[in-house]
């Protein structure tokens, strides 16, 4: 069966409801089936359909093995209600689907839902603001005042004219600085977190998979700066935290069975307990993960492959500062109360039918990513990501230190170097800084066995190096020298004969055998 995986991109749901449409359509055994003294031609039961998709779910990339049979049933539910599949009387839509051996088939008509063109970009709502421009798309902003915009202009013309024009002003005048302001500041926040989650993604644009508008630099400064010693973001406001009683329920389950005495205990204690806090997340107005970036987090699992761990962590480690710091305070205790519990092996089963780890990403999946509108594949989905997020919480929902660094440097280089000079004009109401922006280039993580190769090859090549200089250093005497081949040759023979292939004897060092032994005779003694 053909299979792909779904990269980053625009309306990546869509693009998996119509792969996994088609691999059904295209897969699922057809046969003759008899009911109620009727035959009917290519058709399938529920049962066998939940069977075969079942399979293709968990064998598909997209997907993952933490599908259920119980999640394939309730896709199969939505395959009837948007008309993918009909039973053999044509019914559709309002019906229900079971598991049983009730006789479905496919209608004529195709199922595949239309994805709008790239090229069209959907018009502002009544009422909305215009995106304006980033901190680096402000081409005046990094220009000398009394500069005209030539585009062949050299730096060293441009110093010149700064020169001369300096001459007529006041020193006081050249000595001024314009401090960043509070929105130049969150640009830079902004930017360099987008170009850096740009780049991890591997889009042309993060507007393929994400409206910028909603994203909050003061956010991402929160989320960065504002954290207590175990790395959870602090509120200013905590009207907006967790009560005290989830708190206190949170923590009595993570901690189990090392709870606070002064709570009741009885036998189903613990699920109760449970229960309590999977209410309260599913009581809140929307997802942790936010409607607004639903469309960011889908396409996420697009880098979510083996071969890409570390890729997709980054990515997730980005995309979570975006979060409001409520919603991502929340994030970061419910994915450790969730590590912690799936990992005790002192806690009681807390459902008779189902293991701790699987109880965990099916209950919260829900609270944790959902699109404003029904998506077809929003459980699926979220299971998949939320299994990746309790697996690897300490580091997805960590302060990224690299980006910190990166950040605060900049904005300091800009204070630093900024030294307006007077005569050029505002453009956008921005005074323009002689200090141009440094790009930042952010390394790229290899593979474990590609670090590997790279150990073995630079080693290599220093060994080498190592040889050819015992060759040819005139400092050290011919002693020492054939001392220290012989050693190099024992030690590295490998490299060695590289070096000095066999065949090749007239580019051998001549080294002499090193003298023989001999033992003192006792002297002749009467005595002896």
């Amino acid at each position: 069966m053909n299979t792909h995986v779904i990269t980053p991109g625009p309306y990546r749901a869509t693009k998996l409801w119509n792969e996994v449409t088609r691999l059904f359509r295209a897969g699922m055994p057809l046969r003759k089936h008899r009911q109620n003294f009727r035959h009917y031609a290519s058709c399938f039961t529920a049962t066998s359909a939940v069977d075969w998709l079942h399979q293709l779910l968990r064998s598909n990339s997209n997907f993952g093995p933490d599908v259920t049979r119980q999640q394939t049933v309730q896709l199969l539910k939505k395959f009837l209600k948007n008309h993918v599949i009909e039973d053999v009387k044509g019914r559709w839509g309002t019906e229900d689907l079971e598991d049983n051996n009730v006789l479905y088939r496919f209608p004529s008509t195709s199922p595949l839902k239309p994805i709008p063109c790239p090229g069209q970009k959907p018009a502002l709502a009544p009422g909305s603001v215009k995106k304006k421009n980033s901190f680096r798309d402000k081409e005046s902003f990094f220009r000398f005042r009394g500069i005209k915009k030539h585009e062949k202009e050299t730096q060293e013309n441009a110093d010149g004219v700064l020169t001369t024009q300096g001459e007529d002003q006041p020193t006081e005048q050249k000595a001024q600085r314009r401090d960043l302001t509070v929105g130049d500041e969150h640009d830079i926040w902004k930017d360099i977190t987008m170009t850096h989650l740009q780049r991890i993604l591997g889009v042309a644009s993060l507007d393929e998979v994400l409206d910028q508008r909603y994203v909050n630099p003061q956010n991402i400064i929160h989320n960065m700066t504002k954290v207590n010693k175990h790395g959870v973001v602090t509120l200013e406001d905590k009207t907006n935290d967790l009560p005290h009683w989830v708190l206190s329920a949170m923590k009595s389950l993570a901690n189990w069975p090392k709870y606070d005495s002064a709570q009741p205990s009885y036998p189903g204690f613990e699920r109760d307990v449970f229960r309590t806090v999977s209410d309260y997340f599913y009581s809140l107005p929307q997802p942790l993960l936010t409607y607004e970036l639903y469309e960011l987090f889908i396409n996420v699992l697009g880098v979510l492959q083996p071969q890409c761990e570390r890729v997709a962590m980054e990515a997730l480690q980005l995309c979570t500062l975006l979060l409001p710091p409520s919603s991502r305070r929340k994030l970061q205790l419910l994915m450790r109360m969730m590590s912690r519990i799936s990992q005790n092996v002192d806690m009681p089963r807390l459902h008779p039918a189902i293991g701790t780890r699987t109880l965990m990403v099916h209950t919260f999946s829900g609270c944790v990513l959902g699109s404003a509108e029904e998506c077809d594949l929003d459980e699926l989905l979220a299971t998949r990501l939320v299994s990746f997020l309790m697996d690897h919480q300490e580091n997805i929902l960590s302060v990224p230190e690299y980006l910190l660094s990166a950040i605060t440097d900049h904005i300091e280089y800009l204070r630093t170097a900024q030294v307006p000079v007077d005569g050029a004009p505002i453009i956008d109401g921005v005074e323009p800084l002689c200090a141009p922006m440094p790009l930042y280039a952010f390394c790229r993580q290899i593979s474990d066995a590609e670090f590997e190769q790279q150990k073995v090859e630079s080693s290599q090549q220093a060994m080498e190096e190592l040889l050819e200089i015992l060759l040819t250093d005139q400092n050290i005497n011919e002693k020492d020298r054939r001392k220290k081949l012989k050693q190099f040759q024992k030690q590295y023979p490998d490299i060695y004969c590289r070096r000095f292939p066999p065949s090749d004897t007239n580019n051998k060092p001549k080294i002499k055998p090193p003298l023989l032994n001999i033992k003192k005779t006792k002297a002749f003694s009467i005595r002896n």
